[in-house]
Formats: structure tokens, sequence, C-alpha cells
């Protein structure tokens, strides 16, 4: 297949989410690896009352699944509208290679009202200045737990 052939496909699972099942926003995700699709997705929060089932986040779960692994190096992620934050970040822990995407943020902002500029600009504010308070509390005990797990010769990181 064709990097055109898989957005079509991204595309084709964001109108099912939106306008056929109306399951969710107007998004849709594949992800590919050695040409194989391996994982797809597509906007199912208004269906589950989940904020967090966006297409990108099901497809990175599906694909990771799928190759028992947490990380998809060499991964090719084909999304219908530019990635949110949430998501964004998600590819990047995933170890995702390159995104294709449609739609950009000011299209998804300009016909579905998605104010995704607003989390990041958000999120780019001290902790002080965010909308959602920000508190810290039993720090040293937290950190407890942090020092034992440095001392862990077979610790995982991801």
């Amino acid at each position: 297949m064709k990097n055109e052939e898989y957005m079509k496909q991204a595309i084709k699972l964001s109108r099912r989410a939106s306008i056929e099942e109306k399951s969710g926003g107007v998004f849709g995700a594949v992800i590919v690896k050695d040409g194989k699709v391996i994982g797809e997705g597509y906007n199912q929060v208004l269906r589950t009352n989940d904020p967090t089932w966006h297409a990108e986040m099901e497809a990175i779960r599906v694909a990771c699944k799928k190759l028992g692994t947490p990380h998809l190096d060499g991964c090719i992620l084909y999304t219908s509208a530019e990635c949110c934050p949430m998501c964004l970040a998600a590819a990047y822990w995933a170890h995702i290679k390159h995104i294709y995407y449609g739609a950009t943020i000011e299209d998804s902002l300009k016909y579905g009202n998605f104010a995704d500029v607003d989390i990041l600009a958000e999120i780019r504010k001290p902790p002080e200045q965010r909308r959602i308070r920000f508190t810290e509390i039993m720090r040293p005990e937290a950190v407890e737990v942090w020092k034992e797990f440095s001392e862990m010769p077979d610790r995982a990181c991801y």
C-alpha cells in the first residue's frame, strides 16, 4: 500500500466515528510497520465516556498488543487529523517513527470546535498558572519509592 491508501483508511475510520456511528470526533488512525497495518482506531469518546479513547490512542494500544511491546520502533502513524497533545505524547512514548496527518489543528478548531490549542497553551504555563490546580504533597514519601526503584538492577523505565 502507498501512503495515500493508508491515509484513506484513516479518513474512512474518521467518517465511521463521527458520521456513521457518532461515537466521537472526526478522528481515525492507522499504524503501519514494514508495509503492514498492525493497528487501527477511531474516536469513541462519546460511546465510552472515556476522554482518552482517541483514534491514535486506540491504534497505538492495538499495535503494541499485537507486537507484544510498549515500543513501536519503525512504525508509521497515519491520522486523519493532526494529533492532540495527548496523542502526540503517546506517539513519542511509543517511539513512532513518522506521523502523516490529514486535517490540521486549525481545521479541527474551525469545523469542529476542537480546542486543542487551548490545551497546548495550558501545558506550557507554569503549574501555578494552569486552570487545574497543582499542589505538591508528601514529596519525601513519594521520593522514597523512586530511590528504592533507582537501586533495582532490573528496573524497567517506560
